[in-house]
């Protein structure tokens, strides 16, 4: 799979928003996107006025699919999903990617940031319904139960997850963790009032209608 190998404050700071991509160290003194929070490059405190109607719209898209790590082709499945279902096409493709395993592991404070999350799925330290699953991408069902594998609970980068992950918030309606026994339960299907970062979903199916 793809892998963007370079300084991920450089994503940050082109979207103009903190995406937490570096997890606590986000929280830390010294944060690039704190210091110059304008695009990077020689032109990139200009960058911003100048962009408007397609530019916004990829922008925004840009900014969604690095929020969640996905690649370009999975973005645009996604996006093919959410359009065939019955719904608000915007909002059916922030649930699907809400739904992801490695999100939900981020969302339940297994991990620090969503990469970290994935890392964790892909080497096997996530259960499903006491099922070992290895696929950032599976997608939870209401009543699901994702936990940790016995070995994994042990963990010093999952202890000092669980204890010291800030700033996101409280754990979202659709989710319930058992912090003692390392194990969270999708109570129900996420929905658009459930989801707090500042995406303009719309923005990306203007996008992909052209």
């Amino acid at each position: 799979m793809a892998r963007y190998r370079e300084s991920v404050c450089r994503l940050c700071r082109r979207e103009e928003m903190k995406l937490f991509l570096k997890g606590e160290r986000c929280f830390k003194d010294g944060c690039s996107f704190e210091r110059r929070g304008y695009a990077p490059g020689q032109h990139g405190r200009d960058r911003r006025a100048k962009v408007q109607g397609y530019g916004m719209q990829l922008r925004e898209k840009q900014k969604v699919k690095r929020l969640y790590g996905v690649l370009e082709k999975q973005f645009r499945n996604y996006f093919g999903k959410a359009e065939r279902q019955k719904g608000i096409t915007g909002e059916n493709l922030l649930i699907f990617l809400e739904r992801r395993l490695d999100n939900v592991v981020y969302r339940l404070g297994f991990s620090t940031s969503r990469s970290q999350a994935r890392q964790l799925v892909r080497h096997g330290h996530i259960r499903v319904n006491g099922r070992k699953i290895n696929i950032p991408s599976y997608l939870i069902s209401a009543g699901d139960q994702v936990s940790l594998k016995d070995k994994s609970k042990k963990n010093p980068l999952i202890q000092y997850a669980l204890q010291s992950v800030t700033g996101r918030g409280t754990l979202p309606a659709w989710l319930s963790l058992d912090a003692a026994n390392a194990a969270g339960t999708i109570v129900s299907m996420p929905t658009r009032e459930d989801i707090q970062s500042p995406i303009e979903e719309q923005l990306i199916v203007e996008l992909y209608s052209k």
